[in-house]
């Protein structure tokens, strides 16, 4: 293995460990205290200095937000590396740029 993780990854690693329909709304309500405390460590500025201590850091509330996403995402069965390459190609239509959005990657 090469260190990297892959959306496809996160999914069926979050799938195997946290997946109940029954708790869509939960997950949507932990979604947005996520997004509260990430706001919080922004105001703060608290960015990891290491990766021992990451509790409280906008490094550690960036994971929690991408993590109740995924939770939700795979409650509606949404593929998401599928859902991204889809709304990059809306995105490249309404905001032209000369980046270029690699495809299986």
């Amino acid at each position: 293995m090469d260190g990297r993780i892959t959306v496809k990854y996160l999914q069926n690693y979050i799938k195997q460990k946290d997946y109940d329909p029954n708790l869509l709304e939960d997950y949507f309500f932990k979604l947005s205290e996520e997004v509260g405390e990430l706001a919080r460590a922004m105001r703060k500025g608290s960015k990891a200095e290491n990766y021992e201590n990451i509790k409280g850091t906008i490094d550690e509330e960036l994971w929690d937000v991408i993590y109740y996403a995924i939770a939700i995402a795979n409650i509606y069965d949404i593929d998401m590396e599928q859902a991204i390459k889809a709304k990059e190609k809306l995105n490249q239509v309404k905001y032209p740029t000369s980046v270029v959005f690699e495809e299986n990657r």
